[in-house]
């Protein structure tokens, strides 16, 4: 274990020791010398980074240590690069964005500390969809709404700011999302008829599909954005085809994405604009639109060109000269400064946080954890995919920001918990089953065992009512006008043969007819009175015999762990005791 914790440090460790050496180069390279307030805001930074690595080792001292190294050198090349267009426009987005930073570290401890068990949230389904509902659609409201761009996705709070809520959002529609296809995974997996090959599903199960699908085509109508719709909805997808194992499901949702992408760019300018950007970015009528025009993705794409291979180095580009270079085109600023090898190495940091959270996915046993665990990783490789591919013209612009390194607070607040949550989940994957074979596990067994046994004696030894008219068959009597033997009062006994067993028992052990352990009572002959009607009261019966209780047994102590002593023989629960 402590070679594995020193490993672990070890990782965080060389991830701090990288992002300082970037950050003291670039301060270098464009001021001569490293200022005194980002020297102060970067080593708080890293002490919280230290003190969530402690956390994380006490509280979840099995979940993956991959996922927090890379998401500190993400988040420490983006606010580099964020702080060299500071220097060039003379801006401070970089200081702000280093105390959203630390109050993303101290969210995500909190929730590792509290968070043991992340089942709770499956309790919270239905309250998770309101709340992801209301701040999906609180932009549009009337007071605190804004729009930026064209896009109505910011909500502006009088003294703290504008924040984009849809990033919020998608955590809760996450765990609505998941515990919805948990509890109805079984009839979602149900086919339907088959079409050239795929098993399609029945048409009453397309029901959460057109819900979601319609909601994100609202999303798109009423906020005109397009990446918020495609994102929740591609989320959706993802996670009904992790729950049901479908690919008709995937075809369906590549057709309705189909199908909406077609009729946005038909109906609302922007959208279109952004497509002919695509389609046609380097003609003068493209380039030279005053609004939605091709000029930006050009620019961008020029200065990722000119990086090459290993870049111009950090502090030497112009990643300025970019619109929002610092947000939604940093990719491109990186790739100018940091090269093709940069920008594939960033690449795959978000790779190792991507399979790290599909392997948690994959070892968990918890059909929720699986769907949530595999849901939030797929939202960030989404968004990672639309805004790589939208800047390099694989597929139109979608307005996404790029997780854990663009400029913005709720963005990276959202994606900092998204990873607190990877982790949390990874740590009960990871966490080992009890070995059956310890003697911790042998003792607890033991005890349980006995206090069933002792439940059974109990049960088996309680007033057994008898019918009022019965044949001599039932109570086994040549005689009718005999005794009655009443078989369910015995009495206990003491003195038990050598070959009988032991006292208490009540078994036939030596096939002589007679059983051992319990003295007969025997009831008073005569006959039986007449069964009174529901009116009358019932004849008093003779009282029972008291039968004095079993002992408790105390459960055996619980030695400690690795204890040397052997495990006494287990005799089991002995079956059978008094018979009626």
């Amino acid at each position: 274990m402590i070679a594995t914790r020193l490993r672990q440090i070890g990782l965080l460790l060389v991830a701090l020791a990288i992002s300082a050496l970037a950050i003291v180069q670039m301060f270098e390279r464009t001021t001569n010398s490293m200022p005194q307030d980002y020297t102060m805001l970067f080593g708080i930074v890293a002490a919280l980074f230290l003190v969530l690595w402690g956390l994380t080792a006490r509280f979840q001292q099995y979940a993956s240590q991959s996922i927090m190294p890379c998401v500190l050198l993400l988040t420490a090349i983006g606010i580099t690069m964020i702080a060299r267009i500071d220097q060039s426009m003379d801006t401070t987005v970089a200081k702000r964005q280093l105390m959203w930073l630390c109050l993303a570290l101290v969210l995500s401890g909190l929730i590792i500390v509290f968070l043991r068990d992340y089942r709770v949230l499956r309790r919270f389904s239905y309250v998770s969809m309101v709340v992801g509902l209301a701040l999906l659609l609180s932009p549009m409201l009337p007071v605190i709404g804004q729009e930026v761009n064209g896009a109505r996705i910011w909500v502006r709070i009088p003294g703290l700011g504008q924040f984009q809520p849809g990033e919020f959002a998608k955590l809760f529609l996450a765990f609505f999302f998941a515990s919805y296809l948990f509890d109805h995974r079984d009839q979602l997996a149900v086919g339907g008829k088959k079409v050239l090959g795929l098993q399609l599903p029945r048409i009453k199960d397309l029901g959460p599909i057109i819900v979601v699908w319609v909601a994100s085509m609202g999303v798109l109508v009423m906020q005109h954005d397009l990446g918020t719709s495609l994102m929740f909805f591609a989320m959706f997808v993802a996670m009904l085809y992790t729950a049901t194992g479908r690919t008709s499901w995937i075809v369906i949702g590549l057709i309705a994405f189909a199908v909406g992408a077609v009729a946005a760019a038909s109906v609302f300018s922007h959208v279109g604009q952004r497509v002919d950007a695509w389609l046609q970015p380097f003609s003068n009528e493209q380039y030279n639109k005053e609004y939605g025009g091709s000029w930006q993705l050009v620019t961008g794409i020029f200065g990722l060109a000119s990086g090459g291979m290993l870049g111009t180095g950090l502090g030497q580009g112009h990643p300025a000269l970019t619109t929002f270079a610092n947000s939604d085109f940093i990719y491109t600023a990186l790739g100018e400064e940091l090269g093709l090898t940069g920008v594939l190495a960033i690449l795959m940091l978000y790779l190792i946080i991507i399979a790290s959270g599909f392997v948690a996915a994959m070892k968990i046993k918890d059909g929720f954890g699986k769907l949530l665990a595999s849901g939030l990783v797929f939202t960030m490789a989404f968004q990672v995919f639309t805004v790589v591919g939208g800047v390099t013209l694989v597929i139109p612009l979608t307005g996404l920001t790029l997780p854990y390194m663009a400029a913005g607070g709720s963005s990276l607040i959202a994606n900092y918990i998204l990873a607190a949550l990877l982790i949390v989940i990874s740590g009960a994957a990871n966490r080992p089953e009890p070995e059956l074979t310890s003697d911790s596990f042998q003792y607890e067994a033991l005890a349980a065992l006995r206090n069933k046994e002792l439940e059974e004696r109990a049960r088996a030894t309680e007033p057994v009512s008898r019918p009022r008219t019965a044949s001599a068959r039932v109570y086994d009597l040549d005689d009718p006008d005999g005794e009655i033997v009443d078989t369910t009062k015995r009495a206990p006994v003491n003195e038990v043969t050598a070959n009988d067993g032991v006292a208490g028992d009540g078994i036939d052990f030596d096939g002589d007819g007679t059983t051992t352990g319990f003295a007969e009572y025997t009831a008073p002959t005569g006959s039986l009175p007449p069964v009174p009607s529901s009116a009358a009261p019932s004849p008093a019966m003779p009282p029972a015999p008291q039968i004095p209780p079993f002992p408790a047994i105390p459960a055996p102590p619980i030695p400690p762990a690795g204890g040397s002593h052997q495990s006494p023989a287990h005799h089991g629960p002995r079956h059978g005791g008094a018979r009626a």
